[in-house]
């Protein structure tokens, strides 16, 4: 039985719901630390922390958008401890691109989040909760194939710049946070 009392709610479409508002703060809390790197005076790409912090604010909202959703339909929200968010995927022993790791790194969590947001929309189907399905596409689906692309066209570029100091350097200097 759901913690609903409006018995409009059911248990699976509650657990799932939790499971993406988690999903969301994981994604936030390490766009935020990939903010932090790009910020520090020894790397200085300014642009591209502001980017990384702008994504990080902008799961914040949809872990945000969820709770509320879930407190509409009754249900209890249910955070969990945000799993372990690193750099490793850096290697800041080499002078490989770590601009471009970080994009490739996005681009695994931005696809990550919507395989996600699929098996939330997939329960609302089984459920057959029709307002559930509509709010999933309404606020998160489209938004989040659109990141998916933005971010394939940026490991695109980057690839495309290789490590090429002033290329990166270029790429930050005209990267616009839209």
């Amino acid at each position: 039985m759901t913690s609903c009392r409006l018995n409009n709610w059911t248990i699976e479409c509650e657990n799932v719901v939790n499971t993406q508002i988690n999903m969301e703060y994981w994604a936030s809390y390490q766009y935020y630390f990939m903010w932090s790197y790009f910020d520090r005076s020894d790397v200085g790409f300014k642009n591209i922390a502001e980017y990384f912090k702008k994504a990080s604010e902008e799961d914040r909202e949809h872990a945000h958008k969820l709770m509320e959703y879930q407190n509409l339909r009754g249900g209890k929200v249910i955070l969990n401890t945000i799993p372990d968010v690193s750099l490793d995927f850096l290697n800041l022993n080499s002078t490989s691109n770590d601009v471009l790791l970080s994009f490739e790194k996005a681009l695994d969590m931005e696809q990550r989040v919507y395989e996600s947001l699929l098996k939330v929309h997939k329960t609302a189907d089984e459920e057959k909760d029709p307002q559930f399905t509509d709010f999933i596409e309404g606020e998160f689906l489209k938004e989040q194939v659109e990141a998916l692309n933005d971010v394939a066209k940026y490991v695109s570029q980057l690839k495309r710049i290789g490590n090429n100091g002033h290329g990166i350097w270029n790429f930050n200097s005209t990267f616009k946070n839209e």
